[in-house]
């Protein structure tokens, strides 16, 4: 049964800036640059039949390409943190397109997502984190910035059953539409 997410990757060359900022967080556990992404939607362990009209569905998605910018550092978790992330400015691009994607995974029958989407590039995980360690951290790196990132395309993920952090598998992927094509469509 793989376990399925979709999500847009991050490049390469992001990825080693995003990679600079490991270190400095005693109890963190760093996820490898390789693994970094921008998660769209989580379906969980899907058996072959779901994940397969999963990725026949995702091929009727629409979308003109776009670009996401990485808007600093934060935590994720409300009275503690589990995560260090690279938080993604929201746009209405991104929004739609998520949006998008939890319309269709519920059309194929799965349950919606029980939480608030919030875009962000899981950098670590936390456990038993010191608060203050923790914003000593955020105080040195949280300001990062990067360029504007070309969304030209999502994937669908697979991953091994795990504690989380990869390794992830691209199944399939799915090219949005450059903005001269979409004129033509519509």
């Amino acid at each position: 049964m793989p376990r399925l997410f979709t999500g847009v990757e991050i490049p390469p060359d992001l990825g080693e800036r995003l990679s600079y900022l490991r270190g400095g967080l005693p109890g963190a556990r760093w996820i490898s640059a390789e693994n970094y992404h921008l998660t769209l939607r989580f379906m969980g362990d899907i058996d072959m039949i779901a994940a397969e009209a999963i990725a026949e569905a995702l091929y009727r998605v629409r979308r003109m390409a776009f670009e996401v910018r990485i808007g600093g550092l934060t935590t994720l978790g409300t009275r503690k943190p589990h995560a260090v992330v690279a938080r993604i400015e929201p746009s209405p691009a991104l929004t739609e397109l998520q949006a998008e994607h939890e319309r269709l995974m519920q059309r194929i029958g799965l349950p919606p997502e029980g939480r608030k989407y919030t875009p962000h590039v899981t950098l670590a995980r936390l456990r038993n984190c010191n608060t203050r360690d923790i914003a000593d951290y955020l105080s040195l790196r949280g300001g990062f910035s990067a360029r504007a990132v070309p969304v030209e395309r999502f994937v669908l993920f697979s991953s091994r059953d795990s504690v989380g952090g990869g390794p992830y598998v691209v199944e399939e992927a799915y090219p949005l539409l450059p903005h001269a094509e979409v004129s033509r469509t519509v």
